[in-house]
């Protein structure tokens, strides 16, 4: 069953790749639960197949750090990239893409919280795996607000325009 506005965001352990060692954050990567992560927060969580993937990479991901300080000034305090890739490859996306300090690039290595989500996508058939479906959420203290969700194939929904019209 896919997760759906009202619905708390399902509990699960995703990874982020640090650049940089800080007070209790080795550089690598480090184990992030949702609940904890999400609490308190009005955050924007936006999946997509995978990394440099030509849409995700031409389309989606510039879209959320172009739109950073807008989505910033309209109360949202972070931007969660989400999509069943490990660790150091959403670190390379990151860094590659320039999102640091803007979007979040973390690994849902598993697809343990894209399965709970709803929203896996079995890309087999194109050597690729199960996958994320592409899709945007808003997201207050860990409860879904709004979630688009794409038509196989298209990116019309799940943008930071998009996201920014319902803000």
């Amino acid at each position: 069953m896919t997760i759906k506005p009202g619905d708390k965001l399902p509990e699960a352990t995703l990874y982020e790749f640090n650049e940089v060692e800080g007070e209790g954050c080795p550089v690598g990567p480090r184990a992030l639960k949702v609940s904890e992560e999400a609490r308190g927060k009005k955050i924007v969580v936006f999946g997509l197949p995978g990394a440099f993937t030509p849409t995700c990479s031409a389309q989606h991901v510039p879209s959320y750090v172009q739109q950073h300080d807008a989505l910033k000034a309209k109360g949202v305090d972070e931007v969660w990239c989400v999509s069943v890739n490990d660790a150091f490859v959403m670190g390379a996306w990151g860094r590659e893409q320039q999102a640091g300090g803007k979007v979040r690039m973390i690994a849902d290595g598993s697809g343990e919280f894209t399965k709970a989500l709803g929203l896996e996508l079995d890309l087999s058939a194109r050597g690729l795996g199960m996958r994320s479906q592409r899709y945007a959420m808003l997201v207050e203290d860990g409860v879904v607000r709004t979630l688009d969700v794409e038509a196989p194939g298209k990116f019309e929904v799940s943008g930071a325009e998009q996201m920014l019209a319902r803000l």
